[in-house]
């Protein structure tokens, strides 16, 4: 469904991406691991269009995407859940999934997706009047994957959902992640929680100082003793 090919990206002289090729098949969740400044977020947003690249060629069902702007590829359901939350913090829960859905032109199904998204998230239906500002880190995580679930994604693109977060809260985030393929969901995880991705994914891509170092079967990856020295703290 989303693809990458030989995509390099710079800023200014800097490169950041070199020569990344990845694929997520529809209904997959793909892991895209790697520690702080990796370019997990560069890739994400390469993705999106919210960062051109230098050369290579992305493309989204098949088609060429590379100089599409940002809201075509949301318009054809690619959607970001940024790293760092960035909920309106000024505006409701409930005013903030609507703005998830502002690109869609179906705005007589909003109620039904609102009552969903409630379903399953539980306690942002308690919250529906309640300021995303006010609430908890791990409380805005769910509303900001909330918020993207309402722009009716085919691709799902999560860039550290589960940073800064208590265990029980990456607990949380992860049954999401995969309910959310169970019910059919395309996922591109980023994650520097190397664990909670491997255990989410059916395969994986190991990105390091801007290159694809490893990729293959999530499995096989957790059990790769570098994977295990590197992100997963074993001896």
């Amino acid at each position: 469904m989303l693809e990458l090919e030989r995509v390099n990206v710079h800023y200014g002289k800097n490169q950041v991406l070199r020569d990344v090729t990845l694929s997520v098949a529809p209904g997959q969740i793909v892991a895209l691991i790697g520690a702080n400044a990796a370019g997990k977020t560069t890739t994400l947003r390469t993705s999106l269009g919210l960062k051109v690249p230098s050369s290579g060629e992305i493309r989204f069902d098949g088609a060429p995407i590379t100089r599409a702007s940002t809201p075509d590829r949301v318009r054809r359901r690619l959607v970001l859940v940024p790293e760092g939350r960035q909920v309106f913090a000024k505006f409701t829960v409930t005013e903030n999934l609507l703005m998830g859905a502002y690109s869609r032109g179906d705005r007589d199904r909003l109620d039904a997706d609102l009552e969903r998204i409630y379903g399953l998230f539980p306690r942002l239906a308690e919250r529906k009047r309640q300021l995303a500002g006010s609430m908890s880190g791990g409380e805005q995580q769910m509303l900001a994957i909330a918020r993207g679930l309402m722009a009716q994604p085919r691709c799902l693109l999560l860039d550290e959902p589960t940073l800064g977060l208590a265990p029980i809260i990456v607990d949380e985030i992860a049954r999401t992640v995969r309910r959310l393929a169970d019910e059919g969901m395309t996922i591109l995880l980023a994650e520097q929680n190397a664990a909670m991705a491997l255990a989410c994914a059916s395969r994986a891509y190991v990105l390091e100082s801007g290159r694809i170092s490893l990729e293959g079967n999530a499995r096989e990856l957790k059990s790769s003793p570098d994977v295990q020295k590197l992100y997963l703290g074993a001896a």
